[in-house]
């Protein structure tokens, strides 16, 4: 066995990009053990373990439910955008229930994400690409990845649309017609996120968009191949996303943790939620109507 200095860390990663066939095609290959960039080392491992079962019943993430959103729908939209600006604050995630977007359509995409990933390398190579420049893209390593860094366990197919609008044919057909009509879904519950958000930061409700802080949508269709050695992977490693807001919707298998407080929470799926993600850009709002709150209290 070889020492740390004698390990080819370039190589491998450049060995397993030319394959163009992502993680999946690892496992169809018959590994049993993980190339060494994808290992999360042991203090990686242990600071996301999750909370004890006792703690995590005293730490849910906030469920609210969209019945009552409509514009003049009177005390229920009041109370709607507390809650978001409570759990946009505190936890920087909600998970969203009645939220209009149709069972049907998150079913179809989950399947559909699933059909696009299970098909032989061959039909996927010509679209794998690490240039987050690429409108539409099959990946692994997005981006550069440095040897300070592990690879996510997981392969990712993407779809960028710039102010809303993408020409359906660049979709691969496998997948087309359930990502144009979750996408649909998705834009509208985007103008209504954006009202409610920018209400529960104070501010005018077309705030967020005059902004333009929501213009354009990305979209990442994510599948986790199982791991030969998954005491040693992460299928994403620990993580904040640099946008305004993301939309997660969740399968059955569950995995999903966010830190809160210092510690990792599970966040079980529910049938028929989608998960926001307060991001990086919008958090800092938060948090500076959090300071003024705060120092106008005192």
């Amino acid at each position: 066995m070889g020492t740390d200095s004698d390990y080819e860390w370039e190589k491998e990663v450049e060995e397993f990009q030319k394959t163009k066939a992502g993680v999946k095609g690892l496992i169809d290959s018959g590994i049993t053990k993980v190339p060494r960039f994808f290992v999360s080392s042991a203090s990686q491992r242990f600071s996301n373990v999750a909370q004890t079962k006792d703690e995590q019943i005293q730490a849910q993430i906030p469920v609210i439910d969209f019945r009552g959103i409509e514009k003049g729908g009177g005390a229920r939209r009041i109370e709607i955008v507390e809650e978001i600006r409570r759990a946009s604050e505190t936890w920087g995630f909600f998970q969203m229930v009645n939220h209009g977007v149709p069972m049907s359509a998150m079913e179809d995409i989950l399947e559909s994400t699933r059909r696009f990933h299970e098909q032989p390398k061959e039909a996927k190579m010509d679209l794998y690409s690490s240039d987050g420049r690429q409108n539409v893209r099959f990946y692994t390593i997005n981006g550069h990845l440095t040897k300070s860094d592990v690879a996510s366990w997981r392969d990712a197919f993407a779809c960028t649309f710039l102010d809303g609008v993408m020409d359906p044919d660049v979709i691969p057909p496998i997948c087309r017609e359930e990502i144009t009509e979750y996408m649909k879904h998705m834009i509208n519950l985007r103008d209504i996120l954006s009202e409610l958000l920018s209400e529960a930061l104070g501010l005018s409700q077309d705030f967020l968009e005059k902004m333009q802080l929501m213009k354009s949508e990305y979209l990442t269709c994510l599948y986790y191949p199982s791991s030969p050695e998954p005491d040693k992977t992460f299928g994403t490693v620990k993580h904040s996303d640099p946008t305004t807001l993301t939309v997660l919707v969740q399968d059955n298998c569950g995995g999903l943790q966010i830190h809160h407080c210092g510690n990792w929470v599970d966040v079980p799926p529910i049938p028929g939620a989608l998960i926001a993600n307060i991001g990086d850009l919008l958090q800092v709002h938060f948090y500076i109507l959090d300071m003024f709150i705060i120092s106008i209290s005192n």
